[in-house]
């Protein structure tokens, strides 16, 4: 036995090698390609929802705004034209969830810095995150202006923007365009659709969203 292994051992090398391949062929082409799920407003948390947005179910996508950066540059959808970014909403003076969130965004960017997906954080409290609050702020925290927007402007519409296009805010009832910011981190993709909700508190939901920013690139044309 041992001189019939010893005279094909080549042979069954050969062999085994060729069944490694052929298995693992096989295996990725019958293991289903990772596809991210496309959110519409009538599957997401009503509470972070408009309420004329409740019953829609497809063909929600991030609607057109303008607004000022932490250099007074107006950033619109132009400027997330064709790109894979994540958004989320905050205010400078926050003492709980936000520090934790805009670090960990800041991990994100330092993580993504040499590819072309975005950021984009709006601030929930405009009247006092000014242009020149903004980039006090993004100077603390690190912020590359190449890479990450902090946005401030009319109030109404990043109510709306929160509530009506990322779904990520809670409402003060009887408060007009009053928000309650969740810990949302809401991944958006080429076609302005919501691919993902991740906590931003949280870094397991952190590397999570990086997965999914890979499963996405490998999706994008």
């Amino acid at each position: 036995m041992l001189q019939f292994f010893s005279k094909y051992k080549f042979f069954l090398g050969v062999l085994l090698v060729l069944s490694i391949l052929i298995i693992s062929i096989i295996y990725s082409i019958l293991k289903p390609k990772e596809i991210l799920p496309i959110f519409q407003p009538a599957e997401v948390n009503a509470e972070l929802v408009d309420s004329t947005l409740h019953y829609k179910k497809k063909y929600h996508i991030i609607a057109d705004f303008s607004l000022k950066n932490q250099n007074g540059e107006t950033i619109t959808q132009a400027n997330y034209k064709d790109k894979i970014y994540v958004a989320d909403f905050f205010f400078t003076t926050c003492q709980t969830i936000c520090p934790i969130m805009t670090d960990h965004m800041a991990q994100i960017q330092q993580k993504l810095k040499d590819d072309d997906v975005l950021l984009l954080s709006h601030t929930v409290m405009p009247e006092i995150d000014t242009v020149a609050q903004l980039k006090k702020y993004a100077l603390e925290k690190g912020v590359k202006d190449s890479k990450w927007n902090l946005v401030t402007g009319d109030k109404k519409q990043i109510y709306d923007l929160a509530r009506k296009s990322y779904l990520a805010a809670k409402d003060v009832p009887y408060s007009p365009y009053e928000l309650i910011h969740t810990e949302n981190f809401v991944l958006v993709d080429k076609k302005k659709r919501i691919r993902g909700f991740y906590d931003g508190t949280l870094p397991e939901d952190i590397d999570r969203l990086l997965h999914d920013i890979e499963v996405l690139k490998a999706e994008s044309p």
